[in-house]
């Protein structure tokens, strides 16, 4: 009898470590909503402008480069939307593909038909209305009679 009182607790301290290391593992910790990843032609449109437009241009798109500076008249504010309201597609690829002079503007801007694809060009047309700025809500001007009550705010 002493045997199976000494194997029954054998058998308990044996059972103890497989019982806690059985438990469900917790469930991992969502991670913290972080902006999605652009498209990948968008990406591509990227490095394609870092390359051949950001030094005139800037980084934002704002004709703020480094070479700016030393043009006269300055590169256009790709980040103005009311110039990206008012030129389409075909438009800014026209530009690109046959630069300033080809299409009436400023002869400085080379033109990038024969260095870039059709696609390329896309590509940065893509990117570049990604830099327009979202105009801010302007507030109400002193004096002025607040905004009538919609119906659904009632």
């Amino acid at each position: 009898m002493r045997w199976l009182a000494r194997s029954k607790r054998l058998l308990w301290i044996l059972a103890i470590p497989v019982f806690a290391c059985s438990r469900k593992p917790a469930a991992p910790k969502p991670a913290a909503a972080a902006a999605p990843e652009p498209p990948y032609e968008m990406r591509l449109g990227k490095e394609i402008y870092g390359h051949y437009c950001q030094s005139c241009h800037g980084d934002t798109g704002a004709g703020d480069g480094f070479n700016a500076f030393n043009l006269d008249p300055r590169p256009r504010d790709f980040s103005d939307a009311a110039f990206q309201k008012k030129k389409s597609d075909a438009d800014l690829a026209d530009a690109i593909r046959r630069g300033g002079s080809g299409v009436g503007l400023s002869p400085l801007m080379p033109p990038w038909g024969h260095t870039l694809s059709a696609r390329q060009i896309d590509d940065v047309i893509l990117y570049v209305r990604a830099l327009k700025k979202v105009p801010e809500p302007q507030p109400p001007a002193a004096g002025a009679p607040a905004a009538p009550a919609t119906p659904a705010a009632r």
